[in-house]
Formats: structure tokens, sequence, C-alpha cells
């Protein structure tokens, strides 16, 4: 009897020491949050296990859409506070650090915005008001809850120059300053960051670096810039991204990959802008795994997840937080951009739920201390 008594007690204690099912957040590195972007279906509780899922892995969340001006302020003097309060809620009940995306773009803000009397533009000053306004109705609503905002999206095109939007051609390139401003006015707590793709080139980078110099010099509170990450399997290097974080840090920032996914299909030079027949003919080209990532790819998925989660290892002391663009591959946005249908493999997470290699790469590389 007391042999068995030993032996059921050797096994209640082997359970009690065996290892917990790994956590991204509980692994990252001191000061360096991990996130998930969740849609309307994720934060509303409809997809309850991607929920689970955000909720067991990350401990920061961005909502994909619903903070964009075309959702939360459709038209002038009406707001859509329903889905955004649930998404705050969310984050605020788990305990998560909520940020808002995004503030000011030149994509999904209704034409209104940018509109005057008798079908002209709207004057600097109108366009100023409205921006006011609704940075004070939107920030000013979740003071205290959301706790870092994508102020500025997107400003500038890849040769550096200022893009050309309502925003700028109206206001100004100033228009980012007061962005900032009035952002800091409406919810002085929260972290300000400005927020872009493709800032691994060279010249685009330098556009971010110069803004935020400009920023500081004029007393402009920004906290941090975000890197959107949407990277390919093939590139761009690790050196070329290493460079965007050294570079920004330098200028007294924090530096965040906010809208991480990487894309293992091949891309086509019609891609964007491709008429509908040119684009059916992309897909089927393209489209190179409807029935599931073969072995040999999701190695290099891996592989590729790996030398990232180094690179934020390497730099931990400036990367404030690092951002999927998503939950699982089922639902990323990859499957329907550029053009819909193709199925896509740019997550840690399979369309079920389950962890692919990538998760374990990137679990194996935080855990080698």
């Amino acid at each position: 009897m007391n042999r068995v008594l030993a032996v059921a007690l050797s096994l209640v204690a082997a359970a009690s020491f065996a290892e917990e099912p790994p956590t991204l957040k509980s692994l990252m590195p001191p000061g360096v949050r991990i996130g998930a972007a969740v849609n309307q279906r994720v934060s509303d509780a409809v997809e309850a296990p991607d929920r689970t899922l955000v909720l067991t892995q990350f401990d920061s969340i961005t909502p994909e859409n619903l903070l964009k001006w075309e959702v939360v302020h459709p038209e002038p003097g009406r707001y859509e506070f329903g889905p955004a309060d649930r998404y705050v809620e969310m984050g605020s009940s788990a305990g998560l650090f909520v940020v808002g995306h995004a503030v000011v773009w030149h994509q999904q803000t209704p034409k209104w915005v940018f509109e005057g009397q008798d079908g002209k533009r709207a004057d600097r000053e109108t366009l100023l008001a409205r921006m006011r306004e609704h940075i004070r109705a939107v920030a000013g609503r979740y003071r205290g809850k959301v706790h870092g905002w994508d102020v500025v999206n997107e400003a500038f095109e890849d040769d550096g120059t200022l893009r050309k939007t309502g925003w700028s051609e109206i206001i100004g390139p100033d228009f980012i300053e007061k962005a900032f401003e009035f952002a800091r006015e409406a919810a002085p707590e929260a972290e300000l960051y400005y927020n872009d793709y493709n800032l691994w080139k060279p010249a685009k980078r330098e556009a971010a670096e110069r803004l935020v110099e400009s920023l500081k010099a004029k007393g402009i509170r920004i906290d941090a810039v975000g890197e959107q990450a949407h990277y390919h399997v093939t590139g761009p290097s690790v050196e070329e991204i290493e460079k965007v974080i050294t570079a920004l840090a330098a200028r007294g920032v924090k530096v965040m990959l906010t809208e991480l996914d990487i894309d293992v299909l091949p891309s086509h030079p019609d891609m964007w802008g491709a008429d509908l027949s040119k684009k059916s003919e992309i897909k089927a080209a393209t489209n190179i795994y409807p029935n599931g990532l073969p072995s040999e790819e999701q190695a290099k998925l891996a592989a590729r997840y790996g030398d990232l989660f180094r690179l934020v290892k390497k730099h931990s002391d400036v990367v404030s937080r690092v951002t999927f663009w998503g939950v699982t591959d089922r639902t990323s946005w990859l499957n329907n951009f550029p053009i819909p249908g193709r199925v896509n493999y740019p997550l840690l997470f399979d369309r079920d739920g389950k962890a692919k290699p990538a998760f374990d790469a990137v679990v194996a590389v935080l855990r080698d201390r």
C-alpha cells in the first residue's frame, strides 16, 4: 500500500511540475509588449476561440478598423461608439495595453471631412477644427482607457516626400504637428505614435527621422514610431529592419513593430491596379498554396520569424511593442489583398487557431536567455 501511495504521490508531484504551455506574453523581454490586432467579431466575442487566444497569448490589443474615422465618425456630428466601446472594454477588463488606431489617415476617412460649401474643398481652418473636434471626441472619450494612439498614419511616400492627401494639401505640412498637439490635449496620459510602412527604405526612414527631430525641436511630444512590418518571407533583410530600429531610437523615441505579418505568396508586378480579367489570371498564378502551406515553406516562415524576434531581443531596450496584424491565418487581411481569394499563411496560428512551427520558433528564441 505504501508503495502504491508513493507512486501516486510521485505522479502528482510530476504533474505539478509539468511545464505549462508557453504564452508569448510570458516570454517577452521585460518592457516589450506583445499584441494582436482584433476585428469586431473578436471584440464583440462572436469569435470566441480567437478572443480566448488573444487573452491567453497577448498583453496588448489594437483595433483593425473600429477606431478609424469612417467607422466611428461617419457623418458630421454623428459618432458610432458602440463597437469601439466594446473593444476598449475587452482590453480594460483583461488588463491589456489598449492601442487606438488610427486618428489621422488619408484612407478610411469620409469625403465630407475634406469638403467645404458648394462642392469645394474645405479651407485650412475648417479642416483643423474638424480634426481637433474629432480627436477631442474620440481620444477624449477613452482618456485613461486607451494607452497609446497612432496619431498620424502613413504621411510619407516611399521616396520620403510628404504624401499628397486632403490633410497635407489643405492644412499643409504642419497637419502632423497639429494632430499631435490635439492628441496630447485630449489624452495627455496616453503614448503618442507615428505609424508607417516600408520605413526600412532609407528615404522613408530618413523622413520619419526628420519628423521626430522636428516635433521634438518644437516641444511636441512623440513617444514612439511604428514600423508596420508587413514583410515578405524573402525580405526586407534583417539588417534593413535593424537600421529602422537603431536610427529612430537614436532620435530619442521608442520603436514598435506594429502590424507584423509575413506574406508567403509570390508577388506579381501587375497585382496592384490590375483590371478584373488580369486579377483572375494573377490570382491563378500566385495562389499556389490553396490547400495548406507545405512543410518546407513552414520552415522558411519559422526561420523568418525567429530572425525577427532575435532582433527584438537584441534591441529590447528600445523596442517597446510587437503587434501582429491579426490573430489567425483564417482572418488575415492578406487573404484578400491585393487580390481577394488568395489563401495566405502570414501569422503564428493557423486557420484553426493552432500554433504553427513559426510559433515554436518564436518561443524557442524568446526562451533562449
